[in-house]
């Protein structure tokens, strides 16, 4: 069996938060430029194949 441990989460001396920040920032804009790329693909498709 395996051996389940306490986790223990260490941090290290060099983390560039500002950095990770702006990264996630910018993933949750392609996420929400490419969901509503999909959306206006759905709507169009619905206008012109119906």
């Amino acid at each position: 069996m395996s051996d389940h441990k306490e986790i223990v989460y260490s941090t290290s001396e060099g983390m560039d938060y500002p950095t990770h920040e702006q990264t996630y920032k910018s993933f949750i804009k392609i996420g929400m430029i490419g969901s509503a790329a999909v959306a206006t693909v759905v709507i169009m498709m619905a206008i012109f194949l119906t």
